[in-house]
């Protein structure tokens, strides 16, 4: 049994006090199975012991975002050893990292978004947290765990505004719209009250009284998917955030204050957002322009269901300017 690496310890003991417990947990199991590989100390690796590890990543199949991961794992370690005198050089730095295929996020439509919101509606506690939790992720935008992080006092109905404690401990403030703002009133009048038995601050409570979690979060979603009628598997709370980024681009918002609503340190995270919404709308004109023509469709003209726009199950039209306006 191998000994444990105690550079490796105050690596990860230092990154503990400026990471959440997940990404250091991230860093350990990479940088022990780079320390595996080599048999010796992660400080004695040298530049040729990392580039044959990152070949046999690529001889073993590993995808470019894991095998880039694990080398900017490795990099992280080194700067660290740097930066504490314990080598003069960052062996990882000449490795170089695959590229990775730029992809964009997936999204539900407007209309998809409204089907997910009405499957919530209901006049039981649970219901109208459910569905003031569907507003909010879809309505601001939040991360799930920002989203089940707020307290009540985190809420401003009046002006229609959540504060959100984001990555790194960053505060911002988020507009919502009327429904989000009402669902949010329904759910502290006539719901949250009968859930919350234990006196919590929490804003989104669970059955039991207690906060309500990611996993949770992610339960209700799936659930109310498979009542809309959408794929359950393919839902998902980043899935509505994504969306709201989109809906807002695509509803003439500007790219810089959605940045400020996402939380997004880097402009280029939020330009990912105006591809999808470049490829939405090349979509809707070939399905809605009578002249248009899709070279892999042969030439054909749309049907008149297409001229026409499709309707979600509920009835909905999946229209993304003015859902997108309304909602987000």
């Amino acid at each position: 049994m191998r000994t444990r690496d105690r550079d490796l310890e105050a690596f990860l003991a230092l990154l503990a006090a400026r990471r959440a417990p997940r990404t250091v947990e991230a860093y350990r199991r990479d940088l022990t199975t780079l320390g595996a590989y080599l048999d010796k100390p992660l400080s004695k690796a040298s530049t040729e012991d990392l580039e044959r590890y990152t070949a046999q990543l690529r001889a073993d199949g590993l995808s470019p975002a894991t095998i880039a991961r694990r080398t900017a794992a490795a990099r992280s370690f080194y700067r660290h050893q740097q930066l504490v005198g314990a080598r003069g050089d960052n062996p990882a730095v000449a490795i170089e990292l695959p590229r990775r295929p730029r992809k964009l996020p997936r999204t539900l439509s407007p209309g998809e978004a409204e089907r997910l919101i009405q499957a919530a509606v209901g006049t039981q506690p649970r219901a109208l947290r459910d569905q003031a939790l569907v507003e909010l992720l879809y309505g601001a935008g939040l991360r799930v765990s920002e989203a089940v992080g707020l307290d009540k006092g985190g809420v401003d109905l009046d002006v229609r505004t959540v504060r959100v404690l984001g990555k790194g401990g960053k505060e911002r403030v988020v507009p919502i719209g009327r429904p989000a703002a009402d669902a949010l009133r329904r759910y502290l009048a006539r719901g949250r009250p009968y859930l919350d038995v234990r006196h919590r601050p929490d804003l989104f409570l669970n059955a039991r009284g207690g906060a309500l979690t990611r996993a949770g979060a992610f339960l209700i979603l799936r659930r109310l998917a498979e009542k809309a009628g959408l794929e359950p598997e393919r839902i998902h709370p980043h899935l509505l955030r994504h969306s709201f980024a989109t809906h807002l681009l695509e509803g003439g918002a500007d790219l810089r204050s959605v940045q400020e609503m996402l939380g997004h340190a880097d402009l280029a995270t939020t330009e990912l957002y105006t591809h999808v919404s470049d490829r939405r709308r090349r979509e809707l004109y070939f399905q809605a322009h009578p002249h248009a023509r899709r070279e892999d469709q042969g030439g054909t003209r749309p049907t008149s269901r297409a001229l026409h726009g499709t309707r979600g199950r509920s009835g909905v039209a999946d229209d993304p300017g003015r859902l997108g306006e309304e909602r987000a």
